[in-house]
């Protein structure tokens, strides 16, 4: 099998483990979080948010439509939400998107495209930096030899945590394999303890 069949079965596979019908026993559109190493590649955020936002919420071709999952990819602090926090959009217009981030909050309004387009991302799929400090109650995390350079036990350890009551790894076990051995903490250089000593 040639390296670009096999990045689309993988696609293919991760799409049907998150989006197929009755596959997981969480609702899809709003308790998985697909979380992946990187942003390139089809197993990347770019082409999994499309790719699931097709099969998830389809429609007409648009930045954002209503039910597409968002994030906030920056601090924005005249509207009190914050970077990594993941909402949906529940109306659009021409000149506005509105999106409910939850937790009893009001939606908040956006200017379109204007500040919809800086502040917000689609987010079926999301990096694992990004989901520092989130949780889910499932979380996919597809990890391939195609991420080989972020992989690492750290970056492992954070997207299965994210979940809380389920996840799914759609892996190579080789990919498993280097980043469960590979340790990237490394050795910190600060002056803590000189301070700390005087």
């Amino acid at each position: 099998m040639r390296r670009s069949e096999r990045a689309a079965s993988r696609s293919a596979l991760l799409l049907e483990a998150v989006a197929g019908s009755g596959v997981l026993p969480f609702d899809a559109r709003t308790e998985v979080q697909v979380i992946t190493p990187s942003t390139r590649g089809v197993v990347g955020t770019r082409a999994l948010n499309e790719a699931l936002r097709q099969r998830l919420n389809p429609g007409e071709a648009a930045a954002f439509r209503v039910g597409d999952r968002v994030m906030q990819v920056s601090n924005n602090y005249n509207k009190l939400v914050f970077n990594g926090e993941v909402g949906v959009v529940v109306a659009c217009t021409d000149t506005t998107l509105t999106v409910d981030f939850g937790n009893g909050r009001a939606p908040l309004e956006y200017l379109h495209p204007l500040e919809s387009s800086t502040d917000l991302q689609l987010a079926w799929a999301i990096t694992v930096h990004k989901a520092q400090g989130c949780e889910f109650p499932c979380v996919v995390v597809p990890m391939f030899t195609a991420h080989y350079p972020l992989l690492s036990r750290n970056l492992y350890y954070t997207a299965v945590t994210r979940a809380t009551k389920l996840a799914v790894v759609v892996a190579d076990a080789k990919a498993v394999a280097i980043a469960v051995r590979t340790s990237r903490g490394g050795e910190r250089h600060t002056a803590l303890e000189r301070l700390l000593t005087g």
